[in-house]
């Protein structure tokens, strides 16, 4: 018997312009007034920008102004040096950039919502039918589901700093979402242009961050057909994954036959696949377990819920669709053998899809206890975020302000009265959300996960009105950009480096650094980074095999260990 009784009052769907205008303040606080950031936000920014300012070889073989950069995948690139080339001159190259990556987001969106509501409106998903009649339409319940879905995936924490990036992750998850929505569509119609459309999926998703992910995907849809529907099986061999490879692969095909740079970034490709995968180990299990917890708050609790709620429809699409692209996300997370944030992405659209159908199935004193949870816990981490605030502007309470300066030597805080403006009316807009939620008591599902949500997006809100001019001030290169330009000349010449790619890609932006891009040139200046810790130039200075002399020195206020210098050749 299935696990759901529903009256058609529960699935009120959210207005369109509500969700719309929900996930453009989500993505939208963090894009503007900042600089790109360390590391993989600035890493990505300048293979971006240097295929933006680059001819056909720099779009073919990514790098960062002569560091290569092709370890990950293209797409991501290609997009963001395209809205740079687009917007840059009217808005900059950085904000430019990030177009891009609201359109990663939009689109994981989009994706999340549609399987939702494809696998919502199936007969597996539907409601008991009651006595008397009264009992939601299929469709409409489906919309509410995608709705749940939505809010929950705006909610997971593990998304917040990734889809706000211009990062390849931030491309990846959206992919993710897109083939699981081509999945939901041939396991649903079993037709070519269904499988076309998953095939095409797994194919960018390929572009987007390697082969290692879409391929754990395509081996669990085929292990899952063989158990559900067999004649699946040919559809996804003959059509999906043709279709993948080809798309996948015309990168690889072009670079061989053009030979960027008289090369091929095949090599280094493969080889950083080959490392995602490893064998399970202690410390791949403990970043699991511990990063895992919070990247996919409140996902998976509710998650957790809906297959225990519907273990006896266990073989319904509904479940086991978007269980099968956890497992094979979880599994690849466990393999990894240099786990990090990342590895965890992929496994958020399905969390969020699978949650969305334990909504219907909760009681209502568990719906009360994770709403006075989001409450309690996210209205205290707001009250913190202005209280900082107040002490960084005011100098009271003593503590908080003298912790904000230790943390950015340097620092001068200034009132932006628009910031201020934004984030009092997101105050405001919090606690009314708060108000409606106890007050009226809506049994609409969604009711559940509104306010984790609507408390995730109030405290990026504030962090990135009144905070981000703090954030910024630590997290940025251009400072010290600027002071290496200062210590530079003007004319033709090089400075070789061994930065790592987010130093690179900023001081070569910022403060127009010509590094040897090729390093086939004898530079007569000398950039380093290493550690403060460090005293002995020596090691350092005699790969050079010639004498220098120290032209600058200095570092991020923000960063005590991390050491930069300038030398210029003297003989």
């Amino acid at each position: 018997m299935k696990p759901v009784r529903l009256p058609a009052s529960a699935t009120n769907a959210l207005p369109r312009w509500a969700l719309f205008g929900l996930c453009l303040l989500y993505i939208l606080p963090g894009l503007f007034g900042r600089d790109p950031w360390k590391t993989d936000d600035a890493a990505a920014f300048g293979v971006m920008w240097t295929m933006a300012n680059g001819g056909l070889q720099d779009w073919l073989w990514p790098h960062i102004v002569g560091l290569p950069a092709a370890d990950k995948g293209p797409l991501a690139f290609w997009i963001g040096a395209l809205c740079i080339k687009l917007f840059g001159p009217l808005i900059g190259a950085p904000l430019a950039a990030r177009i891009a990556t609201v359109g990663f987001f939009l689109l994981g969106s989009l994706a999340v919502w549609y399987t939702t509501y494809l696998l919502g409106r199936r007969a597996e998903a539907q409601p008991l039918r009651l006595a008397f009649g009264g009992q939601p339409e299929p469709g409409d319940y489906g919309r509410t589901l995608a709705d749940g879905a939505l809010l929950i995936y705006l909610g997971c924490l593990g998304l917040l700093l990734h889809s706000h990036s211009t990062s390849t992750e931030a491309l990846q998850v959206s992919m993710v979402a897109l083939s699981l929505y081509g999945a939901t569509r041939l396991f649903e119609v079993r037709s070519f242009a269904s499988a076309a459309i998953l095939g095409l999926a797994l194919g960018l998703n390929i572009l987007a961050r390697g082969w290692v992910v879409p391929v754990a995907l395509w081996l669990g849809l085929v292990l899952l057909a063989s158990f559900r529907d067999r004649a699946l099986i040919g559809r996804l061999v003959l059509v999906s994954l043709p279709i993948g490879a080809i798309v996948g692969g015309s990168w690889m095909l072009v670079c061989n036959f053009i030979l960027p740079f008289n090369s091929s970034p095949f090599d280094a490709w493969m080889l950083w696949n080959y490392r995602q995968v490893g064998l399970p180990s202690w410390n791949s299990l403990r970043f699991f377990v511990k990063n895992g917890i919070w990247a996919a708050w409140p996902a998976w609790p509710f998650a957790g819920w809906a297959v225990y709620a519907w273990r006896r429809q266990y073989q319904a699409p509904h479940v086991t669709l978007p269980l099968t692209f956890f497992i094979a996300a979880a599994l690849l997370a466990l393999l990894s053998q240099r786990p990090d944030e990342g590895v965890l992405l992929p496994m958020l659209p399905p969390l969020a899809i699978l949650a969305a159908f334990g909504l219907p199935t909760m009681k209502r004193g568990a719906i009360n206890a994770v709403d006075w949870f989001s409450v309690m816990t996210l209205t205290t981490c707001a009250a913190f975020i202005w209280l900082g605030w107040i002490a960084k502007q005011t100098g009271w309470p003593a503590q908080l302000a003298k912790n904000a300066f230790k943390l950015a030597p340097g620092f001068k805080p200034e009132f932006n009265l628009i910031a201020f403006v934004v984030a009092i009316l997101g105050t405001i807009g919090w606690f009314a959300l708060v108000h409606w939620r106890v007050s009226r008591r809506p049994s609409v599902l969604w009711r559940a996960v509104v306010l984790s949500s609507g408390g995730v997006i109030l405290c990026w809100l504030l962090l990135m009105t009144l905070w981000l001019p703090w954030i910024n001030y630590g997290k940025s290169y251009a400072g010290v950009a600027r002071q290496i330009a200062e210590k530079l000349p003007s004319g033709q010449y090089c400075v070789d480096t061994n930065v790592g790619p987010a130093q690179r890609a900023s001081f070569a932006y910022f403060g127009g650094v010509p590094f040897d891009e090729f390093e086939d040139d004898r530079c007569n200046y000398l950039l380093l980074q290493d550690n403060r810790r460090n005293k002995d130039d020596s090691k350092l200075l005699k790969r050079a095999g010639e004498q220098w002399r120290l032209l600058w020195e200095g570092r991020r206020p923000a960063d005590r260990d991390e050491r930069f210098r300038l030398y210029q050749r003297i003989n």
